[in-house]
């Protein structure tokens, strides 16, 4: 028998017996649509993962004002004035492989209007280099200069959310805008960032669609703030590409502790870092929940071995006719094996349109990233195959060694 009458034989007799080739399959389906589906998870979790540290940018390092109670930051700040000018000026002259230092001021505002509307935006004061320490993507316009900076100018750059709700579908550059008793000239609308997560391995990202940006020395010098805040409440420490984040790190906490005495009114948040824990994560889910689709293989391929089991029971007297007339050994046991292939590609190929579908479904319903890769599809398929002719063998192998003569007598 050749590989093309044992693949029509095969597919014949699973033609004849629909429903028991169906429930056959019904195992191959299910795992490597769940391997798909799972990995797709993984893979699509993974980026969003990168997306968000992209956000906080993977070369930064983060210093953070820390939120402390009355009593306790009273206390703290006869030690420490918290996050300053100090700081900017140490960490650019003392911390070895740093590129550009940048301080962020987070705004009390109690009002922030236009002529045509009003909005709940924050308002942050930052550096003229910010955009090139975080995600910032322009739709129109342009981000204040480091001269704007300088002369403290009353300029402002509006995130996408809070332009809707100061201007509507009026033209917003060269609009103005008032922060609580000062107005400010818009210059420049952010881009729609999508629907990026609030919060990344229990660290505030915050976002960017409703917020207003203006440049920090104005924050400083003309809104008032609370005097026993910290006079920045981020400071961003972009290194240079050589250089180790880990190390650097460990460096900037120390000359940060020196700085403000020992006293803990900050706190430091390495990106790079973040990014190498969701990778754990995401690796003991990847493996969790790869065994449990591992598993559903199994199940798939022992119902395989059942169904074949089945098939030589009842074509025994088939095989001692086949062998009576010339068949070897070596075709019955083709024949069997091209049967429990022709299983699992069958539910493979089914299994990947499962996948497919519960990627689909499950990125729709509960809002996740996902994303199927070759790779997803190719390890799924290829264990799916493994498994189907592995379960295969001990069947064709039994069917192979019957005796021609005790065969034809089976009744």
């Amino acid at each position: 028998m050749s590989w093309r009458e044992a693949i029509a034989s095969a597919l014949a007799h699973l033609a004849a017996h629909k429903l028991r080739s169906a429930l056959a399959m019904l195992g191959v389906v299910f795992g490597v649509g769940a391997v798909i589906s799972m990995l797709s998870i993984g893979a699509g979790a993974e980026r969003q993962a990168l997306e968000t540290i992209e956000r906080l940018g993977r070369r930064n390092l983060v210093l953070r004002a820390k939120e402390l109670k009355t009593e306790e930051l009273r206390e703290v700040r006869k030690r420490s004035i918290g996050l300053a000018r100090r700081d900017v000026e140490a960490i650019r002259a003392g911390l070895p492989g740093v590129e550009m230092v940048a301080a962020r001021i987070e705004v009390s505002a109690w009002q922030v209007l236009s002529a045509s509307g009003r909005s709940k935006a924050e308002v942050h004061g930052v550096a003229a280099e910010w955009p090139a320490l975080v995600t910032f993507r322009l739709a129109e316009g342009r981000f204040f200069d480091a001269d704007e900076e300088r002369r403290h100018a009353q300029v402002a750059v509006l995130g996408p959310a809070a332009r809707r709700e100061l201007f509507g579908y009026s033209p917003a550059l060269g609009g103005r805008v008032k922060v609580n008793d000062v107005w400010f000239e818009v210059i420049g609308v952010l881009a729609e960032a999508g629907t990026a997560a609030e919060t990344f391995q229990g660290v505030a990202l915050g976002s960017t669609a409703r917020t207003l940006w203006i440049p920090v020395s104005t924050a400083e010098r003309k809104l008032e703030r609370d005097p026993e805040a910290s006079p920045f409440d981020e400071i961003v420490v972009r290194l240079a590409a050589e250089a180790d984040p880990v190390a650097a790190a460990r460096a900037l906490s120390t000359l940060t502790a020196r700085l403000h005495a020992g006293a803990a009114d900050y706190e430091l948040v390495v990106p790079e870092a973040l990014l190498a824990e969701s990778r754990r994560t995401q690796r003991l889910f990847n493996v969790v929940m790869g065994s449990i689709a591992g598993i559903s293989l199994l199940v798939g391929g022992i119902g395989i071995m059942n169904i074949l089991l089945a098939s030589v029971l009842e074509r025994t007297r088939e095989i001692g006719v086949r062998r009576a007339v010339g068949a070897r050994r070596e075709d019955i046991r083709r024949q069997f094996l091209v049967e429990a292939f022709a299983i699992t590609a069958l539910g493979g190929a089914a299994g990947i349109l499962l996948g497919l579908a519960l990627s689909a479904g499950v990125a729709l319903w509960a809002g996740w990233q996902t994303k199927v890769t070759l790779v997803s599809v190719v390890v799924a398929s290829g264990v799916a195959t493994a498994v189907g002719v592995a379960s295969g063998y001990y069947p064709a192998a039994r069917a192979a060694d019957l005796d021609p003569i005790d065969a034809l007598r089976w009744e």
